[in-house]
This record gives structure tokens, C-alpha cells and sequence, in this order.
């Protein structure tokens, strides 16, 4: 069996700390771990890292493989890239071609196919029923995964599932889409209904008769070669894979699952799974609370202090608070569609932005000036650059920089500073073993990220392309 972990969503329902550059699949709260992390150790080491694919974008390639090299860096091969995002039934097709094309994989052959941002508790749970589920995916069926509810959630789709006589695997009768409070309510007290958890598994030959069969504009795009296939990427519908196939197909079958389990799309669903003080408070950072009940409070680096308060979402970043009421947070989708509508910046990026080089915060900006805290990792170097609009000043805080300006290469050592003239083309790198940190000071009539003309890149940025998708390690 393979494993393909789809890690590609730019979903926004946790923001302000999930945000259109940094998602919810990146995040952690307070162990250390990203929830694609847990994701990819939910199967690993039991399988090799050959056995799992992870589907994802050129905009996160960088962060899914830093993350998971964290694990093991024979992931580096196994991520593949889509040509642009569709949705999830084109992101699954392409996992298949390149298993079946690239990697030889028969089809014969059953996939799961799981999201990157789920939590499922106790996981040998879910593992043990995996067993049962491929052999009813080498019959034929596409298994998908529901989970007994334990309250009436609007946040989730639903599933009702047809009695037979074997109890572990049911014929799904109908999918419903997210219910309002009173029909979630209705679904719980009925006992006929499973939350979709939205990870299902399948073989290969009849995943793809019944892609003909229920959705030939996918089929058609997918007929020819894999590279036949990614030229053809933009064609595809944007389809999921529910509407596409398995509300579609007589041949899906529900395997129920009694787990814990959370898509943590809301901060309700966060607050759920955190641990909590004695007040049933759950606290992240720096937080100091009188007389406060039942609210989630996570702070990054200002400290958060309360008095008096009950039943709150309150969630903090450098550039941002969110104050919400427990129950609404749903709701915040809603809010961040207003931010868009007035062209503010924080929907789409923190203060600290991840780079395939290190990362960079801003620590303040005005006119004519912006001011950066820049990390560059070992052994990584920027592109050669150079900008129209603007100088800059590096200070070398930690390690040593090498510095390229014009046709001269300098070493630039902790507490000294270099110049870099407007319209100089340049470069640094971190020839060192540890982190590289440094101060810059721009200075200019603008300021903007979008100031940069890049003449060559390790990382395939210098002419504003992106690549076909390809394994990481072509990369």
C-alpha cells in the first residue's frame, strides 16, 4: 500500500496564526511538532519513506521539505509539486500518474490518501482498521473513513451509512454537506451518521475506471504521459474528490472509526484538543489569567493578562489579535473575507516570512524605510540580486556572512556592518556551521518585497518560473 498525504490547502480558519503563507498544516501548538509532522509519523517508521508521497505547491515546497527532512531526508524524493492548485480530486490524480508512471507502481496496488492536517487519537486505532479496509479496496470499493460523532458539529460534512451484516464496513446511502446546529443535533441523537473525516482509500485500477466514468474531463487530461499530464494541469476541473467520484460511485463503502479525531479547522476544535488548567483554561505563552474560564488564550510574544473573562478565543502574533466567542469561530473565515476586501496585508503574511534560504522578520517599517531580523541557515546562500529602489545595511549579529557586491567577495564577522549600494547586484551566504543572523536597513523611495531582480538561484526563483513538478530531489 502507498500513502499520499495531500499538503497543499491555504485554508485560513485559524487566523490569525494560519495565514495564506504559512497554513494550518505548518503549525504547532506548543510541542514543537507541525501537524504534517504528526501526519507523516502517523505511518512512519512502520513504513518505508518511499512508500509515502506528499502533494503539495511550488508557494510551500520549501517548508513541507524542511519539515519533513526533520523526520528523515530520504523525504526530500518524495514530495511532488502541482503544476498550479485545483483542488483535491486533480492533486490525487497526479499522486496516481506519477506512482504508476515515474515510480512503476502497479494497479493493482491500494492507496490511502489522507490530509496533512488531522489529528486522530488513539492512531493504532485507525492503523488496525487499515488492514480491513484495503481488502475491501482489492475488491473493488473505495473505503472512506467516518468517525462516530460524539456531539452535533456544523463544522464537518456527514455521512449516513446503510446497516449490513458486516457491522466494521457499511454502503454509504448519502453524503451531507456541513448541517445547521438543529439538523447536527438531529444526525447525533439518530446514531445513522459519521462525520466524513475525509480520508479514504483505494486501488488504483478502480479509482481510475470510475474517474472515467464520473468525471471524463479529469480522465481525458490524465490520459496520455505524466508529462503529457502536467502540461495539461490547467484543464482540469476544479473538483473535489467527494463531488467528483465518491458521492458519485455505488461502489463507496464507510468504514466507522471510534477515535478521536479533528480536521482543528476552527479554534474551538484547538480548544478542544489542548490541554486545560483547573479553570478549564487552555494557556500558550505568556499568559497571566484572574478569574478566567473556559477561553483559549495563545500568545507569541507579548504577555496576554485577564480578569473576569469566560467562554473566549483569544489568540495573538506579532501583527495581530483576535478576540472571539467560543462557538463563533467558524465564523472567522467571514472575517478574514472582509480583511481581503480591504486590502490588508495580514491575511496573506506574518511578519516572518519562511524563505528556502532561512527566513526574515520585519521589525518595523515606515516611509522610506523598513527594518529586518534576517536568519540565514548553514550552508544556504541568497540569490544574486539586485534592487532599483533601494540600499541596505547589513550588521552581522551571529556568525559569519560571506557578502558579494559588484565583482567583490568579503567575509562580514559578528558586530561589523556592510553597504550595499541602490542598484548593486549582490549576494550572501552563510558559509558557517550555525545560524547566520543580521540586522538590515533598507532605505529608499520603496520598499516593497516585489523591488528585486534575481540573476541566478540555487533554488530556481531567478527567472520568475516555476518548474514542472518534479521529485524534490531534482530540484
Amino acid at each position: 500500500m502507498k500513502y499520499v498525504i495531500l499538503a497543499g490547502g491555504s485554508g485560513t480558519r485559524l487566523w490569525p496564526f494560519s495565514r495564506n503563507s504559512f497554513p494550518k498544516q505548518f503549525l504547532h501548538f506548543g510541542d514543537g511538532e507541525s501537524l504534517l509532522q504528526k501526519t507523516v509519523k502517523r505511518f512512519y517508521p512502520s513504513v518505508k519513506p518511499t512508500d509515502i508521497l506528499i502533494v503539495t505547491n511550488q508557494a510551500y515546497f520549501h517548508l513541507v521539505k524542511n519539515q519533513l527532512c526533520a523526520i528523515d531526508p530520504g523525504f526530500e524524493k518524495q514530495i511532488i509539486i502541482e503544476p498550479e492548485r485545483k483542488n483535491t480530486a486533480p492533486a490525487i490524480c497526479l499522486a496516481v500518474k506519477y506512482l504508476q508512471e515515474v515510480l512503476g507502481v502497479g494497479k493493482e496496488e491500494c492507496i490511502l490518501v489522507s490530509s496533512s492536517d488531522h489529528i486522530i487519537s488513539p492512531e493504532k486505532v485507525f492503523l488496525a482498521a487499515l488492514n480491513k479496509a484495503e481488502e475491501m479496496a482489492q475488491k473493488g470499493h473505495h473505503v472512506i473513513f467516518g468517525i462516530r460523532p460524539n456531539k452535533p458539529e456544523t463544522g464537518y460534512g456527514y455521512i449516513k451509512a446503510e446497516e449490513t451484516e458486516d457491522s466494521a464496513v457499511r454502503k454509504v446511502e448519502q453524503f451531507v454537506e456541513k448541517p445547521d446546529y438543529p439538523t447536527a443535533q438531529k444526525y447525533l441523537l439518530s446514531g445513522e451518521y459519521l462525520w466524513n473525516s475525509g480520508i479514504f482509500l483505494f486501488q488504483i485500477e478502480s479509482f481510475l475506471n470510475e474517474i472515467a466514468a464520473f468525471c471524463p474531463a479529469i480522465a481525458s487530461c490524465a490520459s496520455g504521459s505524466f508529462k503529457e499530464f502536467v502540461s495539461r494541469f490547467s484543464e482540469m476541473p476544479d473538483v473535489s474528490v467527494d463531488c467528483a467520484l465518491m458521492e458519485r460511485s455505488q461502489n463507496t463503502m464507510v468504514m466507522p472509526l471510534d477515535v478521536s479525531w479533528s480536521d482543528v479547522g476552527s479554534w474551538d476544535s484547538v480548544y478542544d484538543l489542548l490541554d486545560k488548567d483547573k479553570n478549564q483554561n487552555v494557556k500558550v505563552g505568556n499568559v497571566i489569567d484572574i478569574d478566567t474560564k473556559n477561553c483559549l488564550i495563545m500568545g507569541d510574544k507579548r504577555l496576554i493578562s485577564t480578569i473576569g473573562l469566560e467562554d473566549l478565543l483569544i489568540i495573538e502574533t506579532e501583527d495581530a489579535l483576535f478576540i472571539g466567542k467560543k462557538g463563533e469561530s467558524q465564523k472567522v473565515k467571514n472575517l478574514v473575507e472582509e480583511l481581503k476586501k480591504r486590502n490588508a496585508k495580514e491575511p496573506f503574511d506574518h511578519l516572518t516570512s519562511h524563505r528556502p534560504w532561512g527566513k526574515f522578520t520585519v521589525l518595523e517599517e515606515g516611509t522610506r524605510y523598513k527594518i529586518k531580523r534576517i536568519v540565514v541557515d548553514s550552508g544556504q546562500r541568497l540569490s544574486l540580486q539586485k534592487h532599483y529602489h533601494r540600499s541596505e545595511h547589513w550588521v552581522v549579529v551571529k556568525g559569519t556572512a560571506k557578502v558579494t557586491i559588484g565583482d567583490r567577495e568579503q567575509l562580514v564577522h559578528e558586530n561589523e556592518s556592510v553597504y550595499v549600494p541602490k542598484s548593486e547586484m549582490h549576494r550572501l551566504e552563510n558559509p558557517g556551521k550555525v545560524p547566520l543572523e543580521l540586522i538590515e536597513v533598507q532605505v529608499g523611495e520603496y520598499v516593497g518585497e516585489d523591488d528585486i531582480v534575481r540573476f541566478d538561484d540555487i533554488y530556481g526563483r531567478a527567472d520568475g518560473k516555476n518548474d514542472n513538478p518534479v521529485t524534490a530531489s531534482k530540484r
